[in-house]
């Protein structure tokens, strides 16, 4: 019976990635992550902060004052694997700084990052020693709403973010950002929240684990938590291929030490032993009201939730294997991958945010 059910949840995982590479392969021009209605509008509550970045060249965030105007409380959030070069899909397609603002949290939403997940890259993204000759503020074809005009495999030798020069995420929302923030605007750079959806998700688990001076909460929203298991490291391979033609050989190398930094499955006695306040969500890849956009943002939402799931339910058996107690896990019994789905968890962890920051 064991045996069985081992081997149901192996053909589950296996039909998940399937299912993750089939939505990637469906219709072109029609986003696979980050799916859903944009409103592409500036909020005019936020501003632009330029930051310098020793390989990035200048990045720019969006920061959000807090209604209160303290400096200790501080909330960073990433973006997902689409993410555009103007503004956060956050901004675009979710009201989330005014809730976050009105419970008097500074919000930071770093620019950039598309396929990054938010890591120091092994070397500038090439294929076969072909990279794109784009440089720091080369061209892409986001828009900014966060969504491909095309398939990203028409830009796999083309120029962009990231393939002129190596990502330095980490080092950057580490010390670049953080310090910058202290020196110019006063902002605490201890006891930071940071959160993210998709991609994001696991970049957040990753800085808290590694930073926990900094961080003492992270949130993932859909994460990839597991990108040792089987298949995900091709999963992955074709999401980075669709969104913007990058090589995800040149991130890290297959199960190296870079690979394994990057796996919260791996890492995850980091964050219990930090006794960092973790915030783990991923919905049932059962559309729900307001999920309907399109019919095509359903049929990819579906399978890529449904990989997410898989891989946070890892997730939460590896931490609940650790006897760690620092978690709250939230799993919805409707959503797929969408904006919908990311903006109400926001919401949800609100309180918990703001009672472990600061």
């Amino acid at each position: 019976m064991r045996g069985d059910r081992r081997q149901r949840s192996r053909g589950w995982l296996k039909n998940s990635v399937v299912g993750l590479a089939l939505a990637i392969a469906l219709p072109l021009g029609v986003s696979a992550v980050g799916a859903g209605t944009a409103n592409a509008a500036l909020d005019p509550s936020g501003f632009d902060f330029y930051v310098d970045s020793a390989s990035m060249g200048p990045v720019k965030s969006r920061v959000f004052r807090a209604a209160d105007g303290n400096t200790s409380r501080v909330v960073y959030a990433l973006d997902g694997m689409r993410a555009g070069q103007d503004l956060s899909g956050w901004e675009i397609n979710t009201d989330i700084t005014h809730a976050l603002t009105a419970a008097n949290i500074n919000v930071v939403m770093p620019i950039g990052g598309q396929s990054s997940f938010y890591a120091d890259w092994n070397a500038p993204s090439s294929i076969l020693g072909v990279g794109g000759g784009a440089g720091s503020s080369g061209s892409s074809s986001l828009s900014s709403s966060g969504s491909s005009s095309g398939s990203g495999a028409f830009q796999i030798l083309g120029g962009g973010p990231g393939k002129s020069y190596r990502y330095t995420w980490e080092t950057f929302l580490s010390q670049d950002l953080p310090n910058a923030l202290s020196s110019r605007l006063g902002f605490s750079t201890t006891r930071n929240g940071v959160f993210g959806l998709s991609m994001g998700g696991s970049g957040a688990l990753t800085l808290a684990a590694y930073h926990p001076d900094q961080f003492s909460f992270a949130g993932s929203f859909s994460g990839y938590l597991n990108p040792s298991a089987p298949g995900m490291r091709e999963a992955i391979r074709a999401a980075m291929i669709d969104a913007g033609g990058y090589n995800v050989d040149s991130m890290a190398p297959p199960w190296g030490p870079q690979w394994l930094h990057m796996d919260p499955f791996v890492f995850a006695p980091r964050l219990r032993d930090a006794n960092t306040r973790l915030w783990i969500s991923a919905a049932s890849a059962i559309p729900g009201a307001g999920d309907v956009s399109g019919v095509m943002s359903v049929i990819q939402g579906m399978p890529l939730e449904g990989l997410a799931l898989a891989n946070t339910r890892a997730f939460q058996a590896r931490m609940m294997s650790l006897g760690a107690n620092n978690v709250t896990y939230d799993f919805p019994a409707t959503g797929v991958h969408n904006w919908n789905n990311w903006n109400a968890e926001v919401y949800r962890m609100l309180p918990d945010l703001s009672n472990n920051i600061g």
